[in-house]
């Protein structure tokens, strides 16, 4: 039986060591007793560069791909991603051709001289998700507003290629169609996750593209002591109330994956 569930459950994270493998493709940024972390480019479909930061799991059970929302850049992962290496989940953070400096610097941006629409960033995602395929692990997507709204779209397109997706206050941001991520979410069969502000409007809209999708693990998780718009929920300084509360939800739908054992 399919179903929406709604939850927050207790999550046990472990911290350790995190080895320093880098791949080809990145030069060594920094490494500390908790995460190494990785500088990656690559190059779109069009041929602009994306700047991202890859965080190292000791021993990876996935990677996960954390996009920003409007106005933002890689660094609104900065406390976000150590905390899912920690937790076994190797992640790349990137900066999309649509963002700024909210939480810092927007390379592709910076690189570009301006920021671009919202639907301009799709191709930067699917650089991405090519990007991870090389890394030989199971792949999570993961956005932020209007990037939430773009994962959809970019997994009902790519299905056979991710083993789950997360969003954070997606809805219908794009003019194009007053559906289409509705459209796109009826395509998605991986387990999805969704979440949102503690506002009903933004609740409704996740709701709404939630109950398109047919996967057979869909949970919606409901703020009830906090919450804010996109991943910045999970930020304690921008989400004192209700952050640990989003991360048991996000962590207790990650472990319900049955992901493969690390080696």
């Amino acid at each position: 039986m399919r179903a929406v569930r709604s939850f927050a459950m207790s999550a046990l994270i472990t911290l350790s060591g995190m080895a320093a493998s880098v791949p080809a493709t990145a030069t060594a940024l920094s490494s500390s007793p908790a995460v190494a972390t990785s500088d990656v480019t690559f190059k779109a479909s069009d041929g602009v560069v994306i700047y991202g930061r890859y965080y190292h799991a000791a021993s990876p059970r996935a990677l996960i791909l954390l996009f920003h929302q409007a106005g933002s850049s890689k660094d609104e992962y900065k406390t976000i991603a150590p905390r899912l290496a920690a937790a076994g989940y190797s992640a790349l953070a990137i900066d999309q051709r649509s963002g700024g400096d909210l939480f810092g610097p927007n390379q592709t941006v910076q690189a570009l001289g301006h920021s671009a629409r919202y639907l301009d960033a799709k191709p930067d995602l699917e650089a991405a998700l090519s990007f991870a395929e090389k890394q030989k692990l199971p792949i999570i997507l993961w956005g932020s507003s209007y990037s939430a709204s773009l994962v959809v779209v970019v997994a009902s397109e790519h299905i056979n290629d991710i083993r789950a997706m997360a969003v954070f206050s997606p809805g219908e941001y794009f003019d194009q169609s007053p559906s289409m991520i509705r459209s796109a979410a009826a395509k998605v069969t991986v387990p999805f996750f969704v979440t949102s502000a503690k506002d009903a409007k933004e609740i409704d809209a996740a709701k709404a593209i939630l109950a398109a999708s047919p996967s057979k693990l869909k949970v919606q998780y409901v703020p009830t002591t906090g919450g804010v718009h996109g991943s910045s929920t999970l930020i304690a300084s921008r989400n004192p109330q209700g952050a640990e509360d989003n991360w048991k939800a996000i962590l207790g739908f990650l472990d319900q994956l049955q992901l493969p054992s690390p080696p």
